[in-house]
């Protein structure tokens, strides 16, 4: 996102709460809407066998779950229309017998093609805290061929159900599908904005107090391609109105992780198709620093459509593959996650973490984190810059408990290491509430973070990541 403090679209509460919305009527046409959501025949509805929940332990002071459905028996959870199960290291949801065929008019260029599709409707699972807010992330492969979308249904705590919301249309590639969240969805008392639900009068009492999400499997007629997905989940909070936060105490020793360091403004201008270039890649370029650090490689081919003049091209890449073309911009959240997700062995998630000494405990396994934070230059000393929405990385901590970020809005690569005050940093990062250049009243991200991490973590990395709300 674009580093200035002044208004912009990432100025709209971070999508927090609010983007501006277009009409996009055409991104969810009435053909691929009815052929994707439409019952099935009861010969091609399967339910397997019950499997037990796996709600995980939950805090009660953490206002935040995150529950994800990744192993053979969570899958069997739900309820398939043409999809299976694949077993294995790594289980994952695949195309058996298409339910059934749809076209899809992409909103973005214009064309129509028809698709098959096969579904998968995940169970009720029932907020431990009711929620104002809920975020879908995946993982999965989608060969050139294929896509997928992602949906989710709340229940309110009046038992009513919300629509079924589209929260992203989603393919490693740009050349079958333009990638692309959905705007204009809104039941009047909770809408989608780009990547987040948000409840619209949070005051009025109402939250969400489940949800159910359904996985659409698309695949070009007549092919044996599937897409793989390997983790469907959700996050759904109910973060407290704040401008400040309670200082926290440092909870261990230094560590720093040797995470790569990129800087975004030395793509400045180059491809301006994915949000102006450069200056606005931070959200890629933190991802791809990450990536890196887990060993994800980028090949030669992969890398050949990027000017050869062109220092660090994995970085032009990374916004390429994370930009949405609904959005118009390379932030959106789990777009990142998914992104991260394609490189082998890797996993990623968004969620929201409730404190500093979770991000401590997660560097003290080798788990650096992307952070999510809007601030006034005067807010973060030594950063030179406000900021409406901002992503950096998380790489340590000092003796002191000060922030060791890789910030990609730096003038160099060689500049991208960064020491932040600990008191500073938690504020900005983990409130709601904020007063913007113009004396506004804005949002903050309210602890948002993207976790990448291995498929096959270390018993360290599962006790910390299970110590943050994420198994």
């Amino acid at each position: 996102m674009s580093r200035s403090e002044q208004p912009s679209r990432s100025e709209q509460p971070s999508r927090r709460t609010v983007l501006t919305a277009a009409m996009a009527a055409a991104v969810a046409g009435p053909t691929l809407v009815a052929g994707a959501a439409a019952p099935a025949a009861a010969a091609d509805t399967h339910r397997g066998p019950a499997a037990p929940a796996r709600h995980g332990r939950h805090d009660p002071a953490r206002p935040v779950d995150y529950r994800a459905w990744t192993t053979y028996a969570d899958w069997y959870e739900g309820v398939f229309r043409g999809a299976r199960a694949v077993a294995g290291a790594r289980p994952a949801l695949e195309i058996a017998a298409p339910a059934g065929s749809t076209d899809y008019t992409d909103p973005h260029t214009g064309a129509t093609a028809r698709w098959e599709y096969a579904t998968w409707t995940g169970p009720l699972h029932r907020l431990p805290v009711p929620a104002t807010e809920a975020i879908a992330s995946w993982n999965a492969d989608t060969p050139a061929g294929t896509w997928l979308q992602v949906e989710l249904r709340g229940t309110y705590s009046d038992g009513t159900d919300t629509p079924w919301y589209v929260m992203g249309r989603w393919a490693a590639g740009d050349q079958d599908i333009k990638r692309t969240s959905v705007d204009d969805q809104s039941d009047g008392r909770s809408t989608v904005w780009t990547d987040t639900l948000a409840i619209d009068d949070p005051a009025s009492g109402l939250r969400l107090a489940a949800y159910r999400l359904r996985l659409t499997l698309y695949r070009r007629p007549g092919t044996r391609l599937t897409p793989l997905v390997r983790r469907i989940g959700a996050m759904g909070s109910d973060v407290p109105d704040r401008f400040t936060v309670p200082a926290t105490t440092p909870a261990g020793p230094a560590r720093e992780l040797a995470v790569p360091r990129y800087s975004q403004e030395i793509h400045a201008g180059q491809y301006p198709q994915y949000d102006n270039g450069g200056e606005a890649w931070c959200s890629p370029t933190s991802s791809q620093m990450i990536i890196e650090y887990w060993g994800g490689r980028l090949t030669p081919e992969q890398l050949s459509w990027v000017d050869p003049s062109y220092a660090d091209p994995q970085v032009c890449h990374a916004a390429r593959s994370t930009y949405d073309h609904q959005y118009t911009g390379c932030g959106n959240w789990p777009f990142n996650a998914a992104y991260a997700a394609t490189f082998k062995d890797l996993q990623g998630v968004v969620t929201r973490l409730g404190s500093l000494t979770d991000l401590e405990t997660l560097i003290a396994a080798g788990i650096p984190a992307i952070t999510s934070q809007s601030f006034l230059k005067t807010e973060l000393t030594g950063a030179g810059y406000g900021t409406s929405g901002h992503l950096m990385t998380v790489i340590g901590f000092t003796a002191d408990g000060d922030v060791i970020a890789n910030d990609p809005a730096s003038p160099s690569d060689d500049a991208v290491r960064r020491v932040y005050a600990r008191r500073e940093f938690e504020n900005i990062w983990l409130r709601t509430k904020r007063y913007n250049a113009s004396g506004q009243v804005a949002s903050g991200s309210g602890g948002v973070c993207y976790l990448y991490f291995p498929a096959f973590p270390t018993p360290q990395q599962v006790r910390a990541l299970a110590a943050v709300g994420v198994r």
